[in-house]
């Protein structure tokens, strides 16, 4: 019984040495400053040579409209598929496509436009299928986009550049096809 004492004031003293919080460490916090890089775009950057004039036109656009979900900024992202609308225009689309378009036009909630910017994707790549004269567009892919569905867009280069997360995850996904 006088072990079995000991053995639990022993037991009680470690419990209450291990447990003591030590209040004179506190953690070091350190601020960093951090330069945030904006993505930019040219149609010098876009290396592909298409068939017709005005799908060149529809891709650079396009792709301005990408770089602008890839900085985050919905009024860019409104102002370029405003641009994209008056390049569809003279190409001629899909009604879908406008709309699509269109309600990126309209909003200014990023996940709103981006959600449309799927349609867009889809309906670019329809209109570049047999397009390229010369070179490559890459289609890209992110998995976790809408919340785990996973979303498609177009690029110039195969630098991933993810417009459906921007600065979150810039570099989330991959290549998945190349359209030549």
């Amino acid at each position: 019984m006088k072990t079995y004492k000991i053995l639990c004031l022993c037991t009680l003293f470690v419990a209450l040495v291990a447990c003591k919080e030590d209040k004179k460490t506190t953690p070091e916090v350190k601020t960093v400053e951090t330069k945030q890089v904006a993505a930019t775009h040219t149609s010098e950057a876009i290396t592909a040579d298409f068939n017709d004039e005005k799908l060149k036109d529809v891709f650079t656009q396009y792709v301005a409209l990408k770089t602008a979900f890839v900085n985050t900024d919905a009024a860019q992202a409104s102002k370029e598929a405003s641009n994209l609308m008056t390049a569809f225009a003279n190409i001629g689309v899909e009604d879908v496509a406008l709309q699509a378009a269109q309600n990126i036009v309209e909003s200014n909630d990023v996940e709103v436009q981006r959600s449309a910017f799927v349609i867009v994707t889809t309906e670019v790549e329809k209109m570049l299928e047999g397009a390229i004269a010369e070179g490559v567009i890459y289609k890209q892919y992110c998995p976790m986009a809408f919340d785990n569905t996973g979303a498609f867009w177009l690029s110039e280069s195969k630098e991933i550049r993810n417009p459906y997360f921007g600065d979150k995850m810039l570099k989330c996904g991959r290549v998945a096809s190349e359209i030549k």
